[in-house]
């Protein structure tokens, strides 16, 4: 596929999502660009925002398979990973998959459930596989976790640890619509459901042949010192105690790729970085209690950054 193919394409299964989520076409691109950069998304917001209907208007686009999973405070590893069963007529062990076998796996309020459930995604996310009783099964391509929690009711949660905000390559935040827009919801919605009217603009196919073409989109050196140098700002600043990761880097790095395809472009540009940066960086920050207290968060710890480093030449 050539840049504009992917251009059209990414711009074909926007327009489809945008029938069901109305006024977030920054937040709907962003979670594109994580997709086809193989990443996983983190979604945290209050309730009714449209986090789960981002999802999926997302698998119904795409016309990939779909799965959400309820996180309980009594959900089990095995009940989101699958397990083995005794199979009397067969006379032996059978696997049966659990819900991850999914191309986009919808975590509904990940911190409700018990760290050992929550530990139960780090392979999954990091490996595409998963194991079952001592056997390493792979899961489906493309493999898109999208979580989200509620960031108000932190009442009986189990906050997500350091190393499971890291395999998520981005945090958004739906927010609000404008007035325009949500009277375009109501509208809209007044007798029929936008998202049961989707139809599937691609297939996994295509995705994964698209996911392989964006880490051919090329990063000129001087990016990758300017990804480098706001990672390490991050890190060595006094009000931060833990900066973001090789992972983080990493991460900005593939998903200003995904962006310069989505938007037809062969090669990445700073404005790339500078768009992705705060989602994500951010959730990788930890600030110290006493300047949280100040009014510092991790978000204007990257958003200093991007203001004193300077920008290399377009």
């Amino acid at each position: 596929m050539t840049p504009e193919d992917i251009a059209q394409k990414a711009r074909q299964i926007a327009n489809a999502v945008e029938t069901a989520i109305i006024g977030k076409s920054e937040v709907v691109e962003l979670a594109l660009a994580v997709l086809l950069a193989e990443g996983h998304l983190l979604i945290e917001d209050i309730p009714g925002v449209g986090k789960t209907t981002l999802a999926k208007a997302l698998a119904r686009a795409l016309g990939i398979s779909f799965k959400r999973i309820q996180f309980t405070p009594d959900l089990l590893p095995a009940d989101i990973t699958g397990s083995s069963v005794y199979n009397q007529k067969q006379g032996e062990f059978e696997v049966r998959p659990g819900p991850l076998f999914a191309n986009i796996v919808l975590a509904d309020e990940i911190n409700r459930t018990t760290p050992k459930t929550q530990a139960a995604l780090l392979e999954s996310m990091e490996e595409h596989q998963v194991t079952i009783d001592g056997n390493s099964i792979p899961l489906p391509s493309p493999f898109f976790v999208i979580a989200t929690q509620n960031n108000v009711e932190m009442a009986g949660t189990y906050p997500l640890p350091e190393a499971q905000l890291d395999r998520f390559m981005a945090r958004l935040a739906m927010g609000y619509p404008d007035r325009a827009a949500e009277r375009r919801i109501l509208s809209q919605q007044q007798h029929t459901r936008p998202l049961e009217q989707i139809e599937p603009v691609t297939d996994a196919a295509e995705i994964v042949a698209i996911q392989k073409q964006v880490r051919q989109v090329h990063v000129d050196a001087s990016l990758q010192e300017y990804v480098l140098d706001i990672v390490n700002y991050t890190r060595n600043q006094p009000q931060v105690i833990l900066g973001a990761s090789t992972r983080g880097a990493l991460c900005l790095m593939h998903a200003g790729q995904a962006l310069a395809a989505i938007r037809g472009r062969t090669y990445v540009k700073p404005d790339d970085i500078k768009t992705l940066a705060v989602a994500v960086l951010a959730h990788r920050i930890t600030v110290r209690p006493e300047y949280r207290l100040r009014g510092i968060t991790p978000q204007s710890c990257v958003e200093e950054a991007l203001q004193r480093i300077r920008v290399p030449v377009d």
